[in-house]
């Protein structure tokens, strides 16, 4: 595999610190103690099953990066093979232990499919050239997935907090989101140093990419767009927030620095727009069978 560059020790530092300071969460230091375990599943069940889903599935992502990323970068392989998969594993064991104390079934989580796409890109990332228009869009993808984790375990804190579930708040959630900053961070530093070095058309491949490829974090299909529009009503996520634009901010000063004026890609917008919609859509539906 590839050295890292002179210039990325910052990067390899960060990564090396991760692993020392924020060790997996164990399952030992979680209180599963909850005060009305009822009222809990029926106000943020469908949210721990999303979030459960989404962490329990890193063991796919890590096939799918080795698949599109052939011959990665030493630091990349170091963060999502001995930081980032076991931090998330742990994130998705504790919220689907939660969760089935609750009453819930364990969460429907995918671990090993690889998209057809994704092999597409596998093959064509022989090519170094091609490979990193892969990475860059790695590192998007990855911040816009870890800010939206930090913002919506933010909510989550709050409203379990609210509800006087001290335990829940303070031992699974708060110390699973006090790890995500970290993770956010390196795909930020990465995509940083990348994007510097890429060729004009490797900067146009790479936005006309992330267009087509966009979706909200753990979003495969509409069944889970839908799920995601449900998270999002939950937490009180909507046209008035502004989550997308935290999301996108670094990739909106990276990809599109040139459309001055414009907060958010249209993109991403319209994605969460969409979640929104198949959500409605579906609990209308679902309104409209039981008549």
């Amino acid at each position: 595999m590839s050295q890292p560059r002179p210039s990325a020790q910052r990067l390899v530092d960060h990564v090396d610190r991760l692993g020392a300071e924020h060790p997996p969460i164990t399952l030992d230091s979680v209180d599963f103690t909850v005060v009305d375990p009822v009222t809990l599943e029926a106000r943020f069940g469908h949210v721990l099953d999303y979030m459960a889903r989404v962490e329990l599935e890193v063991d796919r992502n890590v096939l799918e990066l080795m698949t599109m990323l052939p011959d990665p970068p030493e630091v990349d392989v170091h963060f999502y093979r001995d930081v980032w998969q076991p931090q998330e594993i742990q994130h998705g064991r504790i919220l689907d232990e939660l969760q089935v104390r609750l009453g819930r079934d364990n969460a429907d989580a995918d671990l090993d499919s690889i998209g057809t796409k994704l092999k597409v890109l596998g093959a064509l990332g022989h090519l170094g050239a091609f490979q990193d228009v892969s990475r860059m869009l790695y590192y998007v993808t990855g911040m816009a997935t870890e800010r939206s984790a930090v913002l919506a375990y933010n909510l989550l804190h709050d409203g379990v907090a609210e509800m006087g579930e001290t335990a829940v708040a303070q031992t699974i959630i708060a110390p699973i989101r006090r790890q995500e900053p970290g993770h956010y961070a390196f795909y930020q530093l990465s995509a940083r140093l990348l994007w510097s070095e890429l060729a004009a058309w490797q900067k146009w491949l790479v936005r006309h990419l992330r267009r087509l490829s966009f979706s909200p974090v753990g979003a495969n299909d509409d069944e889970q767009k839908a799920d995601f529009g449900d998270l999002m009503a939950t937490l009180g996520i909507d046209d008035d927030s502004d989550f997308t634009a935290q999301i996108a901010r670094v990739e909106m000063e990276l990809l599109w620095a040139r459309d001055k004026g414009l907060p958010v890609p249209e993109y991403v917008t319209r994605a969460f727009r969409e979640a929104r919609e198949l959500s409605v859509a579906r609990a209308q539906g679902v309104s409209s069978a039981g008549r």
